[in-house]
């Protein structure tokens, strides 16, 4: 058995296939049960290749460094959201000021509270300042949790779970509240959920996926200007 592992985790594209497999296996099952909120493809391709990795002994280090593809590959398909916001560029140009404003209060409230419940805890500082960018998409998380001196792997997995929690719950949460507004919808999927966020919403509607998008990408790029500016002064 532990030579069948190490056969398999020295396949080159060992990652990108299973995180693949996983993905088409948790999108078969979304679909097939009616696409409840709780099944959203990418959480349970999250969980089976979670659970491969448990069963097969397999370092989450191994598994991110075979998968490594899949990584370079997430700014190009950032930057393919580009597309829903060019097409819906007349609204957004409507209410970009209520926009900017909601996102600079959300973006630094939420990481507030989150690194605030944290300090109370005692956390250190380098799981402090991973948990500044919990909201933001994976490239930019990384990139800024390194500068800042927290732990990229950690600000990986926070995003992950952040997008992941927002998908599932965002979309009933807002129906409940009576929240009908597409635009709305889609500011709040990708303020608090990013990528994974941004997915959800473009499954509601053009309109919604594309305020996702900007929502996203005005957030990451907020809080990778603006966190280490803020960090250096405190």
């Amino acid at each position: 058995m532990a030579a069948f592992i190490q056969t398999l985790v020295a396949f080159p594209l060992f990652g990108v296939v299973l995180t693949v497999l996983a993905f088409v296996l948790g999108q078969q099952l979304y679909l097939r049960l009616g696409k409840r909120s709780y099944l959203q493809p990418v959480v349970a391709g999250m969980m089976l290749v979670i659970v491969v990795l448990l069963v097969l002994g397999i370092s989450y280090r191994d598994y991110y460094r075979s998968a490594d593809p899949l990584n370079l590959m997430l700014g190009p398909a950032t930057v393919a959201l580009a597309v829903p916001l060019y097409q819906n560029m007349r609204r957004i140009r409507a209410l970009f000021l209520p926009i900017v404003l909601t996102l600079v209060c959300g973006s630094f409230i939420t990481v507030g509270i989150a690194v605030g419940i944290l300090w109370l805890f005692g956390s250190e500082t380098s799981t402090l300042m991973s948990m500044t960018t919990k909201s933001i998409t994976t490239p930019i998380a990384m990139a800024v949790s390194e500068k800042l001196g927290g732990l990229p792997s950690l600000s990986a997995v926070l995003v992950m779970f952040t997008g992941a929690l927002g998908a599932v719950v965002g979309v009933p949460l807002m129906r409940r509240l009576g929240v009908r507004d597409e635009a709305v919808k889609g500011i709040a999927l990708g303020l608090t959920a990013h990528a994974i966020g941004t997915a959800r919403a473009l499954e509601e509607s053009e309109e919604c996926g594309a305020f996702a998008a900007l929502a996203m990408g005005i957030t990451g790029v907020m809080t990778a200007i603006a966190l280490p500016l803020i960090v250096s002064l405190l």
